[in-house]
């Protein structure tokens, strides 16, 4: 993409501040949001909405990709003790909080995750999970739609307009 996606404005608002903005409505506050360096949080924090409110974490391994975060995420123990966690990357700047909400619903009681999917493809960054998947990760670098595919889990299909993601200039143009 050449910018930082978190800072890329779709009507005029920050990608970040829409997602947080989506949390917020859907009651999954407090909002963790995972930062390579220390000074992201000032930048991310100025975009982010009044009366929000959000934990910084800092990344152990800044870059290390979304599987380590994930692990790092819910080995946490502040997320240890909850049921279950929402995911949201920042580049999904058309979710909704209907959709959250909509997916914690979709969580079943055996489940160790709700799997968001189109008729595409699953979206496991948008996934809702409990923090056993951590364990069922384990060591395993396989990429995450196969894993979740995998555990045992709920699937809701959902809108593939909400789901896309924003990774070339090109995305931002194809707003609706």
């Amino acid at each position: 993409m050449g910018r930082d996606k978190a800072l890329l404005e779709v009507d005029g608002i920050a990608c970040i501040s829409r997602v947080v903005s989506a949390l917020v409505e859907a009651g999954c506050e407090p909002i963790r949001i995972a930062v390579a360096r220390p000074e992201d949080v000032e930048r991310y924090g100025a975009a982010l909405p009044a009366g929000a409110v959000v934990e910084w974490v800092l990344d152990a391994l800044p870059h290390a990709g979304p599987i380590e975060a994930l692990v790092e995420a819910l080995s946490d123990p502040l997320v240890a003790d909850t049921d279950s966690v929402q995911l949201a990357p920042v580049d999904v700047p058309w979710i909704t909080s209907e959709f959250f909400i909509e997916l914690e619903k979709t969580l079943g009681s055996q489940d160790l995750l709700a799997l968001p999917a189109d008729p595409q493809r699953t979206h496991p960054l948008l996934a809702r999970v409990r923090p056993a998947v951590a364990s069922a990760i384990g060591e395993d670098r396989r990429p995450l739609h196969i894993q979740f595919g995998e555990l045992e889990h709920s699937t809701l299909l959902a809108d593939s307009r909400i789901l896309r993601n924003v990774n070339t200039p090109a995305d931002l143009s194809d707003s609706d």
